[in-house]
């Protein structure tokens, strides 16, 4: 129907996640109608984003550093990313708790509350068996052999208040109950169902304070 360029190009922004095809088609005529300098402009952060930007080696946070090519990123040749975010930079961090998110997003929105001073872990993800995610889909194997190593003494589960969230925080409180660590949830601050990104700082602050240990 419509020029091969211009179907190709439906057909891409189509499969990005929450964009469906009379989506896809405005979005493709809306950059037709850019000037060059602007649509080449976002050509470029795409680019960009796609050569220096990766996950942080430690915590899986997204990373920015040299060119993937130069830093071994993670994806290339099966190695491990070679570079660390800011927080997990930053000195002033406690190192000995670490907060468990679902998405680096999920960071963003803790950071907002300035009420947590530790380090993060990104599971990417969440146990989901409708969607075909396990825990051998997520980054767990890397949270358990970073706490002996970093002398972590507290876990705080902060997965999302919905089903996958809270299957993912029990099946890692079973896992790190044998563990000589404290294991905590954020508390029921933010409403069931909901994400992390959409609550409020308040909101989320007070889970945070609010957090408790998991027990049988």
């Amino acid at each position: 129907m419509y020029a091969a360029a211009v179907q190709d190009l439906i057909d891409e922004l189509g499969r990005l996640p929450g964009i469906g095809p009379k989506s896809a088609q405005r979005i493709a005529f809306h950059l037709l109608r850019l000037p060059s300098h602007d649509a080449l402009r976002l050509a470029e952060a795409i680019r960009v984003v796609k050569e220096r930007v990766s996950w942080c080696r430690r915590c899986f946070n997204i990373a920015e550093g040299p060119p993937a090519g130069e830093a071994g990123a993670a994806g290339d040749a099966g190695r491990p990313p070679a570079i660390e975010c800011d927080i997990c930079r930053d000195e002033r961090r406690d190192p000995t708790v670490v907060c468990v998110v679902e998405e680096p997003r999920d960071v963003v929105a803790v950071e907002k509350t300035r009420e947590f001073h530790g380090r993060y872990h990104v599971l990417q993800g969440a146990i989901s068996p409708i969607d075909g995610i396990g825990p051998d889909n997520l980054r767990i194997r890397e949270l358990l052999a970073r706490l002996e190593v970093e002398g972590v003494k507290e876990v705080i589960l902060c997965t999302n208040p919905n089903i996958e969230g809270d299957a993912t925080a029990l099946y890692l409180a079973s896992l790190l109950k044998p563990l000589p660590l404290k294991v905590t949830r954020i508390a029921s601050g933010l409403p069931v169902g909901g994400d992390l990104e959409y609550a409020d700082e308040l909101t989320l602050g007070r889970a945070l304070e609010g957090r408790r240990e998991l027990v049988d």
